[in-house]
């Protein structure tokens, strides 16, 4: 895929006229693409990912036609009975998906803005007037076949939301953009996790935007979960604004890919809310994880923490950058971010920046980073006590991870997390 190909297929979709007011959002995130690009090293936010190679690789675009791809061999615990999402080369699949909660309501972007024209209007794009970033505006200008979901008002949806992400790469290589504006109404509560699924042995890249409205007395559970095939890129961004008194609880689990970049970005807008983010990255081979976070805290009385950890082994490399804002108006705000990293092998390396950038004086906020690598009195310990010393590793690793995979509230579905682990690191 190069440059001109891109434009090309922006042109085409900001001279098709949609009806459903699209054409100005697509129209702005052109006019954003065409000033900034895909980033470069230059960009301080992209100093250790570089993407100038991998768009240059021939991606292709999806077709407007979908195919049903099987993908039993990937189905999360409780498939049966949950929610499902499916896109296809990022596009929504309505005749694979199905709801199964009441109070729970799933359709197109297109069928979202007919039926609640205000609020998607209002909402859809806000990440790119946040973030004036070239991938998001890569997504935004050819948004197309994206998803809406909503909680509706007071209602506990009492099964997970699975958003299953298949990219069939069987004949060529893939590029897949989904989009999802996600709206939790007040006093709501949804759980959506999210997983990837690559299909071929050609290349995928996933470029995803998705767009979450927290409002008053709301809860906003969400898993990410990325142990796609070893060729597989994914630049995602997560865009979360509480703008009611609310609770969002994020774990972003990274265990597989060729490249991952993770952007989440929640804005504290309402008085007292309360913001929970946990990551876990497990790396091998010649794996790049880039973790970058925000937390913008803009009004008063506000609590969030952040607890990143990662294991790096091989030739692995991985990045966290975390953000606390606190405005100048936003007084009494306790804002805590860590950032803890293990490397098993000489060759694996991470690049750690954990930040803030306070303009109140009225504040509890920390942040801080650790780099190392297993405790040897620890292994020597548990040889000493006949563990073999595979075991060992195992079980001081495990113990590492703890704190984040006990953030993962379904014990069926932390139970295959920690399948995944063992299996990554060859641990059983």
């Amino acid at each position: 895929m190069n440059m001109d190909l891109i434009r090309d297929r922006m042109l085409a979709f900001k001279h098709n006229e949609d009806g459903v007011g699209f054409s100005k959002i697509r129209s702005e995130a052109i006019d954003l693409f065409e000033q900034v690009g895909i980033p470069t090293s230059r960009n301080e936010e992209w100093k250790y990912t570089r993407l100038g190679g991998l768009f240059q690789s021939p991606f292709t675009f999806p077709e407007m036609s979908m195919e049903v791809i099987e993908y039993s061999a990937n189905y999360l615990p409780g498939h049966d009975t949950a929610n499902i999402i499916v896109f296809v080369d990022g596009v929504y699949s309505s005749v694979q998906s199905k709801v199964t909660s009441k109070g729970l309501q799933i359709m197109s972007l297109e069928e979202g803005h007919k039926k609640y024209p205000s609020f998607v209007e209002a909402h859809l794009g806000d990440s790119q007037r946040y973030i004036q970033d070239g991938i998001i505006a890569l997504n935004t200008a050819l948004i197309h076949g994206g998803v809406f979901i909503f909680a509706e008002k007071g209602k506990l949806i009492d099964k997970p939301l699975y958003i299953y992400h298949l990219v069939g790469c069987q004949r060529n290589n893939m590029l897949s953009q989904p989009r999802s504006l996600v709206h939790i109404a007040p006093g709501a509560q949804l759980q959506i996790v999210e997983t990837y699924v690559s299909i071929g042995q050609k290349e995928s890249l996933t470029n995803e935007v998705m767009e979450v409205i927290v409002e008053e007395g709301a809860l906003f559970d969400y898993v990410k979960i990325q142990h796609d095939a070893v060729h597989a890129n994914h630049l995602g961004t997560t865009y979360i604004r509480q703008i009611g008194k609310s609770v969002v609880h994020t774990v972003n689990l990274t265990f597989q890919g060729k490249l991952v970049r993770n952007n989440i970005q929640i804005i504290m807008e309402a008085m007292h809310s309360e913001a929970y983010l946990y990551g876990l990255y497990v790396q091998d081979d010649k794996m790049h994880v880039d973790n970058h976070t925000v937390v913008d805290n803009r009004v008063p009385n506000c609590y969030s923490n952040e607890l990143y950890k990662g294991v790096l082994t091989g030739h692995s490399t991985g990045v966290f950058n975390g953000k606390i804002f606190v405005r100048e108006d936003a007084q009494k705000i306790n804002a805590f971010q860590s950032n803890k990293n293990i490397l098993l092998s000489e060759t694996a390396t991470i690049n750690t920046k954990p930040q803030l950038e306070i303009y109140a004086d009225d504040v509890k906020c920390s942040h801080g980073c650790t780099v190392g690598r297993l405790d040897e009195e620890g292994l020597f310990y548990l040889q000493s006590r006949g563990v073999s010393e595979g075991v060992a590793k195992a079980l001081m690793l495990h113990s590492f991870m703890m704190d984040v995979l006990e953030q993962i509230k379904d014990v069926e579905l932390r139970e295959y997390i920690d399948q995944l682990i063992v299996n990554k690191l060859h641990l059983s």
